[in-house]
């Protein structure tokens, strides 16, 4: 049997098709050209003047938790840099310090520091139990029963913090502790 010719040479035929492509692309940019431009105008701006916005109308430090389980720390704000501790706990409180772009610098507990994705970071309030055994009162009143005692490294949701008790969520189990026993929250802070 013969071999199947070909209607075409074989480096005629790719002549072609770059030729056709090439048309198709001058035809794209010139109808789309100046819509590009101004996309790529308004990215340009949005990722310049959103961080500049968003840093002028926050304060540090604040008070944050962590989004996810598994959380990379970096030595500065990028992925080019590089990990340099890995926090495996979520919702643990962490204090936000400063911002560059998409990235927080964060301090823990232990005062240590490093960068995170904004996205890593989420804006439910926690706390850590501090100092010894602490009671969760059933009000804001040391005179009001005990739920449940929490010893320290306990991680617990803060709902409201008022004068110096904070209305918390450990174990299930809502009630006042006061605001000393808790790291998490400034002392002269006040929430609903």
């Amino acid at each position: 049997m013969p071999p199947v010719r070909s209607p075409l040479p074989t480096e005629t035929f790719w002549r072609r098709i770059a030729r056709e492509l090439n048309r198709s692309r001058a035809r794209l940019s010139i109808r789309y050209g100046r819509f590009g431009l101004y996309l790529a105008l308004a990215l340009i701006l949005g990722d310049v003047l959103l961080p500049i916005e968003a840093s002028a109308q926050t304060e540090f430090p604040r008070f944050a938790s962590l989004r996810a389980e598994r959380v990379n720390v970096r030595s500065g704000p990028g992925v080019r840099y590089p990990i340099v501790w890995v926090f495996v706990r979520r919702g643990l409180p962490i204090e936000v310090t400063a911002e560059f772009k998409f990235w927080r610098k964060i301090r823990d507990r232990d005062g240590s520091e490093g960068w995170v994705h904004q996205g890593l970071i989420s804006g439910t309030r926690t706390a850590l139990v501090v100092g010894t055994m602490r009671p969760l009162h059933d009000g804001p009143s040391e005179t009001t029963p005990a739920i449940l005692f929490a010893e320290p490294g306990v991680q617990g949701e803060l709902l409201a913090c008022r004068d110096s008790w904070c209305e918390t969520r450990i174990a299930g189990r809502v009630g006042w502790m006061q605001r000393d026993h808790l790291w998490g929250v400034r002392a002269e802070e006040n929430f609903e």
